[in-house]
């Protein structure tokens, strides 16, 4: 699964590798959780005559599809996450895959060794050569009883590769950027066209770094949960945001 992921780039980095012709600024954000605002980027409307950028859009939305025919949101599970294996068939994912494809920039995800008393070791996984990844993502659109609408969305997820099955048996899906055109058309790639695409990275794709358990907690998200070690937060060491400044996670950053 990926329940946790960062994005530390700058905007003008992340804008280049998705091919956005800009984005507005934001922070490096080093643990983002279900519920939270994140950006993903689809296609979008044809461009001028004469542009060198493809027609891709950016959107802010919120980790957690929820799907059109949902009734009532407060029953409905957290689907941060949507298995490759049945994403044409099961109900909650279908329209999204044919309609609405999207990329996730990240530059590495969490991950936690699985162990029988509950979360082991946690993991920071990273491109092995550094630089920025794209998770597969599938956005959806939800009208509210009020009339407002909600952009949400999850991150596509598939068997683990053989240089990370021993943390966990599940990892986000990884888009190359060669493909980023075919996964995001929509218009004329149907969804089993794409299906290709979704497959473990490479073996060697991924190191994964063993990090203290500040990490678990989603009010840590400074840059020390990602320095090495295998130790839990001393008291005193870790900056903390202020009481309440987590209460409205729909609020960006």
């Amino acid at each position: 699964m990926c329940g946790r992921f960062a994005l530390t780039a700058t905007p003008d980095q992340t804008a280049a590798f998705l091919g956005l012709a800009e984005l507005e600024e934001f922070p490096a954000r080093y643990n983002i959780a279900p519920t939270q605002p994140v950006l993903m980027a689809l296609a979008g409307p044809p461009r001028s005559p004469g542009s060198n950028l493809p027609d891709r859009q950016a959107m802010l939305v919120r980790w957690g599809l929820i799907p059109t025919w949902a009734q009532d949101t407060r029953e409905f599970p957290l689907l941060f996450n949507a298995r490759s294996e049945g994403v044409l068939d099961k109900a909650s994912f279908k329209t999204a895959m044919r309609h609405r494809r999207a990329l996730v920039p990240a530059s590495g995800f969490y991950e936690w060794q699985q162990s029988g008393s509950g979360r082991g070791q946690a993991y920071w996984i990273r491109p092995r050569r550094g630089g920025l990844v794209a998770f597969a993502g599938l956005i959806e659109t939800y009208a509210e009883p009020g009339g407002s609408e909600m952009d949400t969305g999850a991150i596509l997820t598939t068997e683990a590769n053989a240089g990370i099955a021993h943390i966990h048996d599940r990892m986000p899906v990884v888009i190359d950027e060669r493909d980023f055109v075919r996964w995001l058309d929509c218009r004329t790639q149907e969804p089993r066209d794409v299906l290709d695409l979704l497959k473990p990275a490479e073996p060697d794709f991924f190191e994964a770094i063993a990090v203290s358990d500040l990490v678990n907690k989603v009010a840590n998200t400074a840059p020390e949960i990602q320095e090495r070690g295998v130790v839990g937060p001393q008291p005193g060491k870790f900056r903390r945001r202020k009481p309440g400044a987590d209460d409205n996670q729909m609020t960006l950053f």
